[in-house]
């Protein structure tokens, strides 16, 4: 097994990682909640996500259950996510992906709104949010590739409401040459995410340069197992005081 992960890394195998869950290497158990419960009692359009990635998103995403909200997600596929959204979020949610390959029109209006355009496309990512009204969450399950991504941030997280979430799915693909990452690389999201962390510290130090599409209102970075999720929270100088009795 870990030969065809190695092969992957090396850019030898194509990216499919149904496989490699068929194989037994899906390590997280499935957990309960209303999301999890979804998902695998769905029987649309396919979907495919991580199992771990479901209590995450549960976690972050319950406040907007029947909330009139605005939610983008990068990478339409097959349909069944924009599907899996919207019996959790419910009617009041404005739900839009987009994608870059033509058939994804086919999903257009069924569970959300369906735009053809490139996710490295500046363009067309700020035409997409002025028509959806302004964007509060934005879910980056699109190409996986380093530089596409890095593009999307750079347009979109400076798009976000006051208060949005912006997330980033199978980051593991950051590691593969294949996908314009490697261990390291300058080019990989990692470094990003990296240079933001020391960004948001920015007020200890004077060393490297901030990410500007993030400065500013980037209050909290939380990473896990391939996903990384962006809090935009307008921030302030940190103060601190003692009290009690010496």
């Amino acid at each position: 097994m870990l030969k065809k992960i190695r092969a992957l890394i090396n850019g030898t195998e194509a990216y499919d990682m149904n496989k490699y869950v068929n194989d037994g290497m899906s390590l997280h158990a499935p957990e309960q909640g209303e999301l999890s419960e979804l998902f695998f009692s769905h029987d649309g359009s396919i979907v495919h996500k991580w199992h771990h990635y479901l209590p995450i998103y549960e976690k972050f995403f319950n406040k907007y259950r029947n909330a009139d909200f605005k939610f983008l997600e990068i990478g339409v596929s097959k349909g069944g996510s924009l599907s899996l959204w919207r019996k959790y979020f419910g009617n009041s949610a404005t739900i839009f992906g987009i994608d870059i390959d033509p058939a994804c029109l086919k999903f257009n209006g069924v569970d959300g709104e369906v735009r053809i355009g490139s996710q490295s496309d500046p363009a067309f990512l700020r035409s997409v949010v002025e028509e959806m009204g302004g964007v509060d969450i934005v879910l980056d399950d699109g190409s996986h590739v380093q530089s596409d991504i890095r593009e999307s941030f750079h347009t979109l997280y400076p798009l976000l409401n006051e208060d949005g979430l912006y997330l980033v799915e199978d980051l593991h693909t950051a590691y593969w040459n294949n996908f314009g990452g490697g261990y390291k690389s300058k080019n990989s999201f990692m470094t990003d995410i990296g240079q933001m962390y020391d960004d948001m510290h920015h007020w200890y130090h004077s060393r490297g340069q901030r990410v500007s599409s993030a400065a500013d209102n980037l209050a909290a970075i939380h990473l896990y197992d391939s996903l990384a999720i962006f809090e935009k929270r307008r921030i302030s100088l940190p103060v601190h005081s003692k009290v009690g009795q010496d």
